[in-house]
């Protein structure tokens, strides 16, 4: 399935059918052997009748496949295939930066939660990080939504996240930004 079609099925054939002034009677059929649904699902389009919906919120849907299309294909690298370290790091860091402690108005990276973040061959990302506290109420998931965060980076083949306590946070760690934000300066 290309990207085009992967989006298509996810993004706009929902928002279409959300569009529609009434919902379709579900068809009763015989349960499909899995070969019928790879086939179906690979040829399923509904055609403008089957999908009344009013013409500017088509082309709007247009439009937003048309751009996620391209700017998709401008950041498109292969898993596993080599690029700039640097790009791909601070891009890393750039998704970091739109993770935020729960109690906290900052990014995490900002927060000095992120101690160490490396490009390693083959572009797995080692993430090392740490929480302000071990009793932190999001000890759980902010690491997992780091990790996730991370892998939606286009060129990422692997992300190896590393919580860690040594050295302890303090608010010594924190950016001249972060420090700004929280009139700590």
């Amino acid at each position: 399935m290309s990207l085009l079609d992967g989006f298509r099925k996810k993004i706009v054939e929902p928002a279409m059918r959300s569009l529609s002034p009434e919902p379709s009677p579900a068809p009763v059929a015989e349960p499909p052997v899995a070969a019928d649904m790879v086939a179906d699902a690979a040829s399923a389009e509904p055609s403008p009748a089957e999908v009344p919906v009013a013409e500017s919120a088509v082309s709007e849907v247009e439009e937003a496949e048309v751009e996620a299309v391209e700017v998709a294909a401008a950041e498109e690298t292969p898993v596993g295939e080599d690029r700039d370290d640097q790009d791909l790091h601070d891009e890393v860091v750039a998704v970091l930066k739109t993770v935020y402690d729960p109690e906290i108005p900052v990014d995490i990276y900002e927060l000095g939660l992120i101690y160490e973040v490396d490009v390693r061959q083959g572009n797995v990302v080692y993430v090392q990080m740490t929480l302000t506290s071990p009793m932190c109420p999001v000890a759980e998931s902010l690491p997992i939504e780091v990790e996730a965060k991370v892998r939606t980076v286009a060129g990422v083949g692997d992300v190896d996240l590393e919580l860690v306590w040594e050295p302890p946070w303090s608010m010594d760690m924190m950016s001249e930004a972060a420090k700004l934000e929280l009139n700590m300066l």
